[in-house]
């Protein structure tokens, strides 16, 4: 089972894609498996900053983080 935080909880900013800046989505139709958001931050004990991501098929989503090839989930 993946671990979970509480994004408030985390030292969070905002840093956008070039793309997300021009106000373009990731895919034409703005679903998919590892979609960047425009947020990054650090996990407790973690000194680097790190890009969440959202894995969205449906009108819901799942955000997370990789780390050690495992996600992080983000809630």
């Amino acid at each position: 089972m993946p671990k979970r935080y509480d994004l408030e909880t985390l030292e969070h900013k905002t840093k956008l894609l070039p793309w997300q800046e021009q106000g373009l989505q990731y895919t034409a139709s703005g679903y998919g498996k590892k979609i960047p958001t425009g947020t990054m931050l650090r996990l407790p004990n973690d000194k680097r900053w790190r890009r969440m991501y959202c894995c969205i098929y449906s009108n819901i989503g799942t955000c997370y983080v990789i780390k050690n090839g495992e996600w992080v989930i983000i809630y």
